[in-house]
C-alpha cells in the first residue's frame, strides 16, 4: 500500500529527503513551497512527485507531514495545521536544528508530532542542490514525548531508514543542550574571533596572516546570519550557561597566563590536544563539516591542475579546493575538501599512487 508523505519546504534539506525518500517504491513524495517557482522546478527536476495546488489538499491526503521550514515557519505552520482536515492516524514532524520551543508547540496539537532534526548540510542551498545522498552517515535525531508511542515512532524511523542516515532518539532537552555544545555555541565564538581581527586597524597585515589557520578555525562564521540569528534566540538559554561556562574558563586561563608557568600552560594545551585527537574523524557532527585533505606541493605552474585532473580521471568529486598562504601549524600548502570521508579516502589513494607528495587528514 502506498504511503503518501508531504514535505513543506523545498530548500536544500526538504528537497534531499525528497529525493531519498523515493528510494522507496511504495511511497508517493508530494511537495509544497511557499514559493510555486520552487515547487514548479522541483516538479521537473523529479525531486517530488507531485506539487498540489493548495496545502490543505495536500495534508489532507499525507501519512506523514514533513516541516522542512525554519524553526519559527514551522510553529506557524503546526498552529495552521489544527484546521487542516488531517487523517486521524498522521504523523507529524520537522526538520528544524532546536527541538524544545518546536515540540513546546506541538502539545497544542490534536495530532501525533514527532521532532526531527537531520544533521546534515552543504556549502550550497535551495532545492537546486538538493541530493539523495546528502544524509548518508549523518546523525538524524528524532524527539518523540510522552504522547508518542512505540507504533508511531518505529513507522517513522523505517520510513527515514532509507535515507541510511544514523538515526538517533534524544530528549528534547537533550538535543539542545548537546547542539548547544557543538554547535550553536562555537559559532558564536568563531564568530566572535571575526569581529577581534575586524578591530585590528593598527596592523592591517594580520588579515593577511590569517589566510591560514586562522581562516580553517572561524571557517563557520561565513553561515547564514538570519539562520543563525534564529538558532542562537531560539536556544538562548543553554548558549548563554555555555557562554557562562566558557567565560569562567577563560578567566582560570587568564589568572594562568598572568602566573606565567610553563607547567600548566602546556597541561592545557596537552588536555586540549587528547581530547581532540580522540574525536571521530568519520561520518557527520552536528555542524555542516566538509572533509578536508592537506597537500604538500611544490609552487611550481600546472601543480593544482595535474592533481585535479588525477581525481577527474578517477571520478572524485571535490567540493572546494584552496591554497594556504602562511602554514603556521597546519600541514600541507594545498588543501581540497571533500563532500564525503569516502570521497577523501579515494583521493588520498589517489595523490598517493599517482604522485610524490605526502597527504595528511588533520
Amino acid at each position: 500500500m502506498t504511503k503518501h508523505i508531504l514535505i513543506i519546504g523545498l530548500g536544500l534539506i526538504g528537497g534531499s529527503l525528497a529525493k531519498a525518500l523515493q528510494r522507496n517504491k511504495d511511497i508517493h513524495v508530494a511537495g509544497y513551497d511557499a514559493s510555486a517557482l520552487t515547487a514548479r522546478k522541483a516538479f521537473k527536476m523529479g525531486i517530488i512527485h507531485s506539487s498540489p495546488p493548495s496545502l490543505e489538499q495536500a495534508a489532507a491526503e499525507a501519512d506523514v507531514i514533513v516541516f522542512a521550514t525554519p524553526v519559527g515557519a514551522t510553529i506557524k505552520l503546526m498552529e495552521q495545521s489544527k484546521y487542516w482536515n488531517l487523517k486521524d492516524d498522521v504523523i507529524l514532524t520537522d526538520t528544524g536544528s532546536t527541538k524544545l520551543q518546536i515540540m513546546e508547540a506541538s502539545k497544542k496539537l490534536k495530532h501525533l508530532f514527532i521532532g526531527g532534526h537531520p544533521m546534515a548540510g552543504s556549502h550550497k542551498s535551495g532545492v537546486e542542490a538538493a541530493k539523495e545522498v546528502l544524509f548518508e552517515n549523518a546523525f538524524y535525531i528524532l524527539t518523540p514525548d510522552e504522547k508518542t508511542d512505540e507504533k508511531s515512532l518505529q513507522l517513522l524511523k523505517d520510513l527515514l531508514s532509507v535515507t541510511k542516515a544514523k538515526i538517533k532518539v534524544l530528549a528534547a532537552e537533550e538535543h539542545d543542550h548537546m547542539t548547544a555544545v557543538v554547535s550553536h555555541f562555537p559559532h558564536l565564538i568563531a564568530a566572535s574571533l571575526v569581529h577581534q581581527l575586524d578591530q585590528e586597524d593598527k596592523f592591517p597585515f594580520a588579515r593577511q596572516l590569517a589566510a591560514g589557520g586562522f581562516r580553517d578555525t572561524t571557517r563557520i562564521a561565513s553561515a547564514n546570519p538570519e539562520m543563525w540569528r534564529d538558532i542562537t534566540t531560539q536556544n538562548n538559554a543553554m548558549i548563554v550557561h555555555q557562554l557562562d561556562n566558557w567565560m569562567q574558563q577563560m578567566e582560570q586561563l587568564k589568572e594562568m597566563l598572568q602566573t606565567n608557568d610553563p607547567e600548566p600552560i602546556e597541561q592545557f594545551f596537552n588536555h586540549a590536544k587528547i581530547v581532540r585527537d580522540e574525536l571521530p574523524i568519520a561520518g557527520h557532527g552536528a555542524m555542516f563539516s566538509v572533509f578536508d585533505l592537506y597537500i604538500d606541493i611544490p609552487d611550481v605552474p600546472g601543480i593544482i591542475s595535474e592533481l585535479t585532473g588525477y581525481l577527474a580521471e578517477e571520478q572524485i568529486s571535490i567540493v572546494n579546493i584552496r591554497i594556504l598562504e602562511t602554514r603556521e601549524d597546519v600541514f600541507g600548502i594545498l588543501v581540497i575538501s571533500f563532500q564525503t570521508n569516502e570521497d577523501r579516502t579515494r583521493a588520498q589513494k589517489c595523490i598517493s599512487t599517482r604522485t610524490v607528495y605526502d597527504t595528511y587528514i588533520s
